[in-house]
């Protein structure tokens, strides 16, 4: 899910960002960081784009479904009131 290019460049930049005086911590921060990060990330409940346009196309769909059905009992309401009059 997450580009692993991104994540190496993300951890040097971290380690980067730390004074020269800490130059062992900064060594041992690079090269665990980015596992640190990657088992973060992937606790979190997150989708990629492509799978989050899909479910927005699928709740698009089932919106559109639910207003045509929706419309069709109204009409079956309607309908039922109809002859719920003419009977009496």
């Amino acid at each position: 899910m997450f580009d692993p290019k991104q994540l190496d460049d993300f951890a040097q930049r971290l380690a980067g960002a730390l004074p020269d005086g800490l130059k062992t911590l900064q060594e041992d921060l690079g090269r665990n960081l980015r596992g640190s990060l990657e088992a973060g990330l992937s606790r979190l409940d997150l989708v990629n784009r492509e799978e989050f346009d899909v479910q927005t196309a699928v709740l698009g769909r089932t919106r559109e479904k639910l207003a045509r059905l929706e419309a069709q009992v109204a009409e079956l309401e309607r309908v039922l009131a109809l002859a719920g009059t003419r009977a009496d």
